[in-house]
């Protein structure tokens, strides 16, 4: 609508009872306790009608309303005044800010990671170690000092520093990473630290509201707070580690050095793990987060056993067979087969280096990404329908996913 075209306004002289000929009519003034009686009248009868027609004119102002009013429907609509467990920031005119408590929250909670690495042998003489990168991540364990964040922010780093809210530096260590699903587990040892709140991502709704906080550009800009909205869930990015996963898509602002960071929801608890961001050129505001529910088996495990296991088939994959290529040779689109470990599970089943795996219990897959993606949905364990492909025949066979090792 054009609010600067007066003809949407209406003229409401046009509704004053006047005469017809212009002139306002000319009455005896009240006396002061009749006009004060009308007063009262009035306000008690414009009271009542505003209470009885409000939902019937503005029913969607009422619902949400309600919602906001009730404690038992948990996933209705977010509403400013809808962080769980922390008061809300209010200015002089009574507006609030839920995002400065969630900042408040959970900044003291998101750290900075350095990893410092050296540059090799120089002139008989190791070199010093340098900070080759950089990135965020958040404490879930205060007590123990864990800290989560992404594999490649930490990933052959020979020392790892991490920056806390409270201007500390302190050397960290590795618990365990793990590059196929891009999670690392860091501790550090100190004293009045601060964890995060996780929750739950399986219930996230598209148009969400979302918090990012995190360290783009490293301690300079340490703890940047941004804001957007779930932008969609379930999507696959063929990258190494977040294929893996069904990653949340927001516009909240990620860059380079929030990867490992927190992605809060509204009621302050940490719902995904930033990692990665759209970069090519002419494209903003889509980021990708890891969702903590899918996350956590895999994190529990970097803690327990420093390592994380996961369904495999045992078979190496042949990264330069791509969908051009075998369109090329009239070969179908999967993953091409370099190798295939002997007395493996893809070995018993019958399946040979050359051979192209086409679907995993039925889904296409294109690629050695589509393939982990469509593994992972399993367990250690179970048993799964591979389609392979070989000397232009197809075949299906039942497969017992071993264990690999991060």
């Amino acid at each position: 609508m054009d609010f600067n075209n007066n003809n949407h306004y209406k003229d409401y002289n046009a509704y004053h009872d006047y005469p017809y000929n212009g002139e306002r009519p000319q009455r005896k003034k009240p006396g002061i306790m009749v006009i004060a009686v009308v007063a009262i009248i009035s306000a008690l009868l414009g009271g009542t009608a505003s209470l009885t027609l409000a939902p019937v004119i503005y029913p969607e102002i009422m619902s949400i309303q309600n919602q906001s009013g009730s404690s038992a429907n948990t996933n209705s609509l977010v509403t400013t005044s809808a962080v769980a467990n922390t008061s809300t920031s209010t200015d002089g005119n009574g507006n609030t800010y839920p995002v400065v408590e969630i900042s408040k929250k959970i900044g003291p909670a998101v750290v900075g990671i350095a990893n410092f690495q050296s540059g090799g042998n120089i002139f008989g003489r190791s070199s010093e170690l340098a900070e080759v990168a950089s990135g965020s991540g958040f404490i879930i364990d205060a007590q123990k000092g864990l800290i989560v964040t992404n594999n490649h922010v930490i990933e052959d780093a020979e020392k790892l520093v991490v920056s806390l809210a409270d201007g500390r530096n302190i050397t960290g260590k590795l618990v365990g990473g793990d590059a196929r699903t891009d999670l690392a587990v860091v501790q550090i040892s100190a004293d009045k630290l601060t964890a995060v709140s996780l929750g739950d991502s399986s219930t996230l709704q598209v148009g969400e509201p979302v918090v990012a906080i995190g360290n783009p550009g490293g301690e300079d800009f340490a703890r940047s707070v941004t804001t957007g909205v779930i932008s969609a869930t379930n999507r696959f990015l063929e990258l190494q580690g977040e294929a893996s996963f069904n990653l949340i898509q927001t516009d909240a602002a990620i860059n380079p050095g929030n990867s490992g960071g927190p992605l809060v929801d509204y009621h302050g608890k940490v719902v995904g793990i930033n990692a990665a961001k759209n970069q090519d050129t002419g494209y903003e505001g889509m980021g990708f987060a890891i969702p903590i529910t899918d996350a956590w088996p895999t994190i529990q495990q970097l803690i327990k056993k420093g390592y994380a296991a996961h369904p495999g088939i045992l078979v190496s994959i042949d990264e330069r067979y791509t969908v051009e290529w075998a369109s090329q040779q009239s070969w179908p689109a999967g993953a091409y087969i370099s190798a295939v470990s002997t007395g493996g599970p893809a070995y018993k089943a019958g399946i040979r280096a050359g051979d192209v795996i086409t679907k995993v219990n039925g889904v296409e897959i294109t690629s050695s990404l589509e393939m982990t993606h469509e593994l992972f949905k399993f367990e250690v364990g179970d048993t799964v329908t591979i389609t392979y492909y070989r000397q232009e025949n197809t075949k299906d066979v039942k497969v017992t996913l071993a264990e690999l090792k991060s």
